[in-house]
């Protein structure tokens, strides 16, 4: 399986995959901003693309996805994992540009009517709002992921989640 761990530091996800990163002293095999397009990857060149807590540091989500979705085969799985906006850890980083929300992603799901600020098409498999692992935190994350939309307009702020976890699979034609 081709594996690439974007925006990856030094952080190696699974042993043979390729690492993106921006930070050379990181040493990731390709030295690029992700906020720099085209990024130097032939097209449909992985299967697996893992996004661990990079996609919030971009400065414009849209080119990013037309990316992964470029790099990605068809059917190639996206992992993403970002803070949850009510997460004081989306706030706190000065490096952070994005504060995302459960159905962030939903602007690149086929049908959404917003869907046309890309061409790049995803479909939703999974999609998890998380909370900190302590009895109260299981309590919201059951309530968040149950009634998402109500979770985010009425309770985020009192009761904040710690992160979200997507996985989508690349759409191609």
């Amino acid at each position: 399986m081709r594996a690439i761990d974007l925006g990856a530091g030094r952080t190696r996800h699974v042993a043979g995959a390729v690492t993106l990163d921006r930070v050379a002293s990181t040493g990731p095999d390709i030295v690029h901003d992700m906020d720099v397009v085209p990024w130097p990857i032939a097209d449909s060149s992985f299967d697996v693309i893992r996004c661990y807590d990079v996609l919030e540091h971009v400065g414009d989500l849209v080119p990013v996805m037309r990316e992964i979705h470029r790099i990605g085969a068809p059917g190639a799985r996206v992992e993403i994992t970002t803070p949850h906006y009510s997460s004081r850890n989306s706030w706190t980083d000065p490096t952070h540009r994005q504060h995302l929300a459960y159905r962030s992603f939903d602007y690149f799901i086929e049908g959404h009517e917003l869907s046309f600020y890309s061409d790049a098409r995803f479909i939703m498999r999974e999609r998890r709002i998380r909370c900190r692992n302590t009895l109260k935190g299981r309590v919201v994350e059951q309530v968040a992921n149950r009634w998402p939309a109500m979770y985010e307009e009425h309770l985020a702020w009192m009761l904040p989640a710690f992160y979200l976890w997507f996985v989508l699979e690349v759409r191609k034609a």
